[in-house]
Parts: structure tokens; C-alpha cells; sequence
């Protein structure tokens, strides 16, 4: 493998093992969160999961759906490369 593929491959895999990490210390904290609230008799806990909720669904579209070398910005890098390359046929 050659060392940009290994070094793309390792950024990949610790931004993935990142959103993991958040991921799992978000079901743990809010769990939490949420049988405080219920031992309250209260509702509050659910301002806490939307607000860290809507950042790890950030977090997770960063990481899966356009963050680098995913499968979305490849297709659209290559196209920009096509359309520069046609682009540079033409002059």
C-alpha cells in the first residue's frame, strides 16, 4: 500500500474510532441523564440529548458522508477533475 493510502486509511479509521467514542459516552451520559430525570418526576433531560444529539449527528455526517476520502467527496472530486480536464481539452 502505498504511504498516501495508508495515511488516508489511518485518518479514515481514527475519525470513525472518534465518532464511536462520541457516540458511546453520549448513550452513556444521557442515560444517565435520563434516570435522573425520571427519579425528578421531570422532563429536562431531553434538551441536553437534542442539543449533543444534533453535534454527533454532525459529527457524523463529517465523518461518513463528507469528510475526507469518504464516497460522496470522492464522486464529486472526480467530477471536478473531469470537468477541469474537459475544460482544459478545450483551450
Amino acid at each position: 500500500m502505498s504511504p498516501e493510502l495508508e495515511r488516508l486509511a489511518q485518518k479514515r479509521a481514527g475519525a470513525r474510532l472518534g465518532w464511536v467514542t462520541h457516540a458511546t459516552v453520549y448513550v452513556i451520559v444521557i442515560s444517565g441523564l435520563a434516570l435522573l430525570g425520571a427519579q425528578q418526576g421531570r422532563f429536562w433531560p431531553i434538551a441536553p440529548a437534542l442539543g449533543w444529539g444534533f453535534g454527533l449527528l454532525m459529527h457524523g455526517l463529517r465523518v461518513f458522508a463528507i469528510g475526507q476520502g469518504s464516497a460522496l467527496r470522492e464522486r464529486l472530486v472526480q467530477k471536478e477533475r473531469e470537468r477541469l480536464q474537459a475544460s482544459a481539452a478545450h483551450r
